[in-house]
């Protein structure tokens, strides 16, 4: 890739922490659409490791179409009952038979689906909670192919845009879902089921969160003991926030802003499992955090979602996964340079570590021209590309920050 096709360009918007408002959300664990990325990003580093121990290589597969349909529950004070299961319908494309050699797709998949709920979801008993549905089917013979050639190109065109630094905001909200389903916190206060969600509206340096958090029904003994238990759970919130920041002039919380006592128990969040996936809503893959764990949405993005896509060729998941490790390592490397985004396009058929394009829009301290840090830039960029080998590979080991439950 010629050097002169990185293209760096300079923005003269203030920083996101500078700017009159900002809005930024979180999907906890328990969201059925976290549940749905984080699952299939765990089937597929799983379908990672069978090729792996099986054949000495990765093959094809992008398993990242998953629905999680909602079950049907009665929650009260309590402890309710689950009246009909939810329902995870698993589905796209991989390979079930190598060099003479069937893979039991199904199987794995099943186990690294029930891994996942058992690991995450305290309440929720597989065998019990929920119905499995393999839709995984063959590959077309183009793309399978595409994996068997010395030189594995991009299976895709698409593009992957990342930033850096977060915003204070960003890191509030990021901190904040973590530590809420925390060991700690739950050991604290066990009616806090997994299903959080955190929007956070930020006017000049006056914050705003509305918190949602599904609780857990064999915990709440009556109507008064589920508002004061949500009492202790907010201040407690608003404790953490006003310890963790002082960016904020002003910060306003509110948690289960549905509540309403005057119609009693169906005026509740509550839950027997800890999700609203038992009963109140369905969830679906691409619908929640980006791959840093967060969806800004004053910030540039791709509409690719990384869960569930293999780490070898497509691009939707590693240019998406790069393009914030890119931004994050100009930002580190080049102090001044505030603030950086950053696309990585890609060209179906080409060698990873030959985008179409590469675009870095940087925001500079002092006025520093632009150009000046071009030759840097490009630098950090090849030096990243180089090792794209070895950062596909890291891939099959840990989930990125978006699927990170």
């Amino acid at each position: 890739m010629d050097r002169n096709n990185v293209i760096i360009t300079s923005s003269r918007d203030p920083m996101m922490d500078q700017q009159e408002f900002e809005l930024v959300e979180r999907k906890g664990t328990g969201h059925p659409d976290t549940i749905c990325d984080a699952v299939v990003e765990a089937v597929g580093r799983q379908l990672c490791r069978e090729y792996q121990a099986r054949f000495g290589r990765i093959l094809h597969h992008n398993v990242d179409k998953s629905f999680l349909v909602a079950g049907q529950s009665q929650p009260r004070p309590g402890g309710g009952e689950i009246i009909q299961p939810m329902r995870f319908i698993l589905g796209d494309r991989a390979v079930h038979e190598f060099q003479g050699k069937k893979i039991p797709l199904a199987e794995i998949a099943e186990q690294a689906v029930s891994d996942w709920f058992k690991s995450h979801l305290r309440f929720v008993d597989p065998q019990q909670h929920l119905v499995f549905q393999n839709e995984i089917k063959p590959g077309s013979d183009e793309l399978i192919d595409s994996f068997l050639r010395r030189k594995i190109g991009a299976n895709d065109t698409s593009v992957g845009v990342g930033y850096a630094p977060l915003s204070s905001t960003e890191e509030l909200v990021l901190a904040l879902e973590k530590w809420l389903n925390s060991a700690a916190f739950k050991t604290a206060f066990p009616v806090s089921g997994e299903d959080i969600k955190i929007m956070a509206y930020r006017r000049a340096r006056n914050l705003k969160l509305v918190v949602a958090m599904a609780f857990v029904d064999r915990y709440v003994e009556s109507l008064n003991s589920y508002f004061t238990q949500k009492a202790k759970v907010l201040d407690e919130i608003q404790r953490f926030v006003e310890s963790h920041t002082e960016t904020f002039a002003a910060v306003n919380v509110e948690l289960n802003a549905l509540d309403d006592r005057s119609r009693g128990e169906a005026g509740l969040y509550l839950t027997v499992l800890g999700t609203s996936a038992e009963a109140g809503d369905s969830g679906q893959v691409g619908r929640g955090n980006r791959v840093n764990g967060i969806i800004s949405y004053n910030r540039p993005a791709t509409t690719e979602a990384a869960a569930g896509k293999n780490p070898v060729s497509h691009t939707g998941k590693i240019y998406n996964i790069l393009s914030h490790q890119l931004a994050a390592k100009i930002h580190a490397t080049l102090p001044e340079i505030t603030e950086v985004n950053v696309w990585l396009c890609s060209k179906i058929g080409q060698p990873l570590d030959q985008p179409l394009a590469v675009a870095a829009e940087i925001k500079t301290a002092g006025g520093i021209p632009p150009a000046r840090l071009r030759n840097q830039v490009a630098e950090i960029v090849f030096t990243e590309l180089a090792g794209i080998d070895t950062f596909s590979a890291q891939q099959t080991q840990n989930p990125f920050a978006g699927a990170d439950h």
